[in-house]
């Protein structure tokens, strides 16, 4: 049997390690548009910023190891221009046809303009690709621009401008609406705005930005721009096949990511998945989901029956070194998809003051009724992912706040506090819900 991957990165490479796992038999070709294969998009931002060296270190494995240890096929440079599937084959954009009796479709998302005019000036940029980074970081030691305006708050665009504010730029960052993070919860919102006023970032809510001109962006100057809003799942290549798109404008999949048809699977950014919290179809692209619905794809392309128990949102993001960490519903999410919700917020210390602990903010949402743990987030200088990966589990566990409060967490003095900032924060919790 001969599987065919549409994509080189993230998903479209553990879909067929996977496979190759699986099958040893298999015949595995892996189609790339581009250069580069098996690169981390979500360093892109640090090489801007100096603290990556050479976008070399981003990259994990080549085409040729892949070849030599995995007996997988990897041909960059290659666009697939149709996908035929009554007939089984792939059309190139150079006319050479590929066959192929399971496909997997990892054809990831772009970073649009976001309809912004005057997006294609030489000193406004997006943070996705190689060619990007290289590009930006070219134009920031050769210009040296003084201000920046960065467009959109949400994960890029917080890490730009966490970036540019590292160069010594002064930032002003737009958004359309009044959300970072996709949230607009107050209590997250002060905390992260309390952030960008200390180190010098300014932030405009409720100001879309439909042109940029010359060195303006709304009014105020502009150095360099960066547009991090406007991302889009790349799907047209599988519509156009005939393979559904969910209410999420991404691939519409079951949860072995097979979409509506026979032998065709999608995982990755080009893909919607299951929210476990609400039921509900979500499409929320991140690394981490990639890695997981690329393998259950391949597992299921080369004859396995695995599924994928959707997402969570569990993310974190450095905001001018602050760790801000979310998984779940926020309040305001919850209330938005008909929970009645009730939500605690406390600040501790991480571990105690005399060993230099400092304040940590966490959050927690639940259910009114059963106590179900809905979601929750962590903001401080230490410890939010490991804090922000035991709301997620609890999350995954389906726990109540009662059975949390119970959990048997870690203590010594040079690590933690005896009562954690998650055990006082779930009996915050347990007092609402009581």
């Amino acid at each position: 049997m001969s599987l065919v991957v549409i994509g080189g990165n993230a998903a479209g490479l553990s879909a067929a390690a996977r496979a190759r796992r699986i099958d040893p038999h298999l015949k595995i070709t892996v189609l790339e548009r581009g250069s580069t294969i098996s690169y981390s998009s979500c360093g892109i931002p640090y090489y801007v910023e100096g603290r990556v060296h050479s976008l070399d270190e981003l990259v994990m494995h080549t085409p040729e190891y892949f070849r030599r240890e995995r007996n997988i096929e990897v041909r960059t440079g290659t666009d697939v221009a149709a996908i035929r599937h009554p007939q089984r084959e792939l059309s190139l954009a150079g006319g050479e046809r590929i066959p192929y009796e399971r496909l997997v479709i990892a054809t990831g998302a772009r970073a649009g303009n976001a309809g912004i005019r005057g997006a294609d000036q030489p000193h406004v940029f997006t943070l996705q690709s190689f060619d990007d980074a290289e590009r930006m970081k070219r134009f920031l030691q050769d210009r040296k621009p003084k201000t920046a305006a960065v467009i959109g708050a949400g994960y890029i665009g917080l890490e730009a401008a966490d970036v540019l504010r590292a160069h010594g730029i002064r930032v002003t960052l737009f958004q359309e609406d009044d959300r970072i993070l996709g949230v607009r919860d107050a209590g997250l919102r002060q905390a992260l705005l309390a952030r960008f006023q200390r180190f010098g970032v300014e932030f405009r809510p409720n100001e879309a930005v439909r042109t940029i001109e010359n060195l303006s962006v709304n009014g105020v100057e502009a150095g360099v721009a960066v547009v991090a809003a406007g991302f889009q799942p790349n799907v047209e290549l599988a519509q156009d096949a005939g393979v559904e798109i969910g209410q999420t404008g991404a691939i519409r999949v079951s949860e072995r990511q097979e979409t509506n048809l026979h032998g065709v699977f999608a995982a990755g950014d080009c893909a919607e998945a299951i929210h476990q919290i609400t039921g509900r179809p979500a499409y929320i692209p991140l690394g981490t989901t990639a890695n997981k619905t690329g393998r259950v794809a391949g597992a299921n392309a080369a004859g396995r029956r695995e599924r994928f128990a959707g997402v969570m949102g569990t993310s974190i993001v450095r905001v001018c070194g602050l760790g801000a960490g979310m998984t779940g519903l926020s309040p305001s999410q919850a209330a938005a998809e008909g929970f009645d919700a009730v939500s605690a917020a406390v600040e501790a210390r991480e571990r105690p003051s005399y060993f230099w602990g400092t304040q940590t903010r966490v959050e927690l949402v639940a259910e009114r009724r059963s106590g179900r743990l809905l979601g929750g987030s962590v903001i401080g200088e230490r410890g939010v992912a490991g804090r922000t990966n035991v709301i997620a589990a609890a999350l995954q566990g389906r726990l109540r706040a009662d059975e949390m409060e119970q959990m048997d967490l870690a203590y010594a003095p040079p690590y933690a506090s005896v009562w954690d900032p998650l055990l006082i924060a779930v009996q915050q919790l347990r007092k609402l819900i009581d």
